[in-house]
């Protein structure tokens, strides 16, 4: 009985933060990092799914670099990056869209269906929903058919949330003259929820969130403001993976997005600690 009624207390606990975001978009970037297997996959999405049965609307963008690079690893091709960005020639390309668009989007849908959720699978061609431009060469080296987010059709998206379905967004773009373009899924991810006015974007990651240095320990952050990210960014303290996370997040918050979090996925019902708990457990970001 006692553990009934710990249950029960935590739900009440829940209830304030339910409250202040019932009805709120919610940007959610899921990373391939944390992807390790069915069950985690499974848990992460049951979280998800309950979100939308209390009232918040959901949005995944997920990534799958570890999944196209091992699958170009299995056909003998060798993955080259510049600054972050895959190197990423025709063949590559087909690769990559086939990866994130065929196999990983469907993966997530077919699982929030299975969970009771109406999911719906995208990439940038649907509706026009990504349009991209290339990336320009980074080090003097063409990256490819590398893009970045030039616009966004929100009104696809907006559609879908006003039919209670939950989109599940993969990074590929499209030109305006039809070609299709691989861009980082941290970048969508920033660009949707600006498009949205979203109340929050999250990013689950395989760190803790963003963290400092106190006598050479790496501390947490939990709660840091956009002026100082701004100047953590400038002197170089985030690096590697981190710098299109946090970018995204500044790109955000400027552009009407109310808070944005960088949370360890690998964490059990990270989403859950983070949105309704009193200190969460990663790294929020206000104005």
């Amino acid at each position: 009985m006692h553990d009934l009624i710990l249950k029960a207390e935590t739900l009440v606990e829940a209830l304030p933060y339910i409250k202040q975001w019932y009805g709120s978009i919610v940007v959610i970037k899921y990373g391939g990092s944390t992807r390790s297997g069915n069950q985690e996959l499974e848990s992460t999405l049951r979280d998800i799914v309950l979100l939308k049965y209390v009232g918040l609307k959901p949005i995944i963008v997920h990534g799958g670099g570890k999944d196209i690079s091992d699958f170009l690893t299995r056909l003998g091709i060798v993955s080259k990056f510049i600054d972050g960005l895959r190197i990423t020639d025709k063949k590559t390309m087909e690769i990559v869209e086939m990866v994130l668009s065929g196999k990983i989007n469907k993966e997530i849908v077919l699982v929030l269906n299975k969970l009771g959720a109406s999911a719906i699978g995208l990439s940038g061609k649907d509706g026009s929903l990504l349009l991209a431009e290339k990336v320009s060469k980074r080090k003097s080296r063409d990256l490819g058919w590398v893009g970045k987010v030039s616009s966004v059709n929100s009104e696809i998206l907006e559609k879908l949330l006003q039919e209670k379905f939950i989109p599940v967004v993969a990074p590929i773009g499209m030109s305006k003259t039809g070609d299709t373009y691989n861009i980082n899924a941290d970048e969508v991810a920033g660009h949707i929820a600006a498009a949205l006015k979203a109340q929050k974007l999250i990013f689950l990651t395989d760190v803790p969130g963003i963290q400092k240095r106190i006598k050479q320990q790496p501390t947490l952050i939990s709660t840091i403001r956009l002026n100082e990210l701004k100047m953590m960014i400038k002197n170089k303290i985030i690096t590697g993976g981190m710098i299109p996370k946090v970018e995204s997040c500044v790109y955000a918050l400027q552009s009407g997005v109310q808070k944005t979090h960088i949370i360890d996925g690998r964490v059990s019902h990270a989403l859950l600690l983070e949105m309704f708990t009193p200190d969460g457990i990663g790294t929020q970001i206000i104005h």
